[in-house]
């Protein structure tokens, strides 16, 4: 089975609502504009490049990423790995040409059967909605989070507020940045 790792920038209080600008939130832009940046804070980003085999995406996150990190160098890693968007809306006219092969899933049970298939780890960037949808179905197995010293109230969260059954976490791997900032792995114990 592959491993299914979620990735997010999020706030104290769990938003991840519009980290690197985007447009239509109030504390847009919150992850540069509001903590100094520390550079060995981001790390993470890297070593997730390095372990991923495949990514996944709502589509918001696909829309927003999409047009952008294909050319980035930051994100050359990235490149090459297919790709994977959960949409009820999408067509494959929607889908960027010059970012590795991208197959639209339209439901839930299409991902735990990505999971079930051959490979490496699947990392999942952002994707508020998809995120709370795919934890609440116990199909994340790994959180790499960078958890912000900020407070943003309303947003996007991370994690729904559904009624469901304890889902318990082990930390595997910690670390605070002299900016505050905090880098924390879970595990979901299954």
């Amino acid at each position: 089975m592959r491993t299914l790792i979620s990735s997010a920038f999020v706030s104290l209080d769990g938003v991840m609502e519009a980290p690197g600008g985007e447009p239509g939130y109030r504390n847009s832009g919150w992850t540069f504009k509001e903590v100094e940046f520390v550079e060995e804070a981001y790390e993470l980003k890297g070593h997730e490049q390095e372990e991923a085999t495949a990514m996944l995406f709502g589509r918001t996150s696909y829309e927003a990423f999409s047009p952008v990190w294909p050319d980035m160098a930051e994100f050359a890693g990235y490149r090459p790995l297919p790709k994977y968007v959960v949409s009820t809306t999408l067509t494959e006219n929607d889908l960027v040409d010059n970012w590795a092969e991208t197959t639209i899933l339209r439901s839930l049970d299409e991902v735990a059967a990505l999971k079930e298939s051959e490979g490496g780890p699947i990392i999942m960037h952002g994707s508020a909605t998809l995120n709370r949808n795919l934890s609440d179905a116990g199909l994340i197995d790994r959180y790499h989070l960078l958890v912000f010293p900020l407070l943003l109230g309303a947003g996007k969260r991370l994690f729904s507020t559904t009624d469901k059954d304890t889902q318990k976490l082990k930390l595997v791997e910690h670390k605070t940045y002299a900016n505050g900032m905090q880098k924390q792995i879970f595990d979901v114990v299954h």
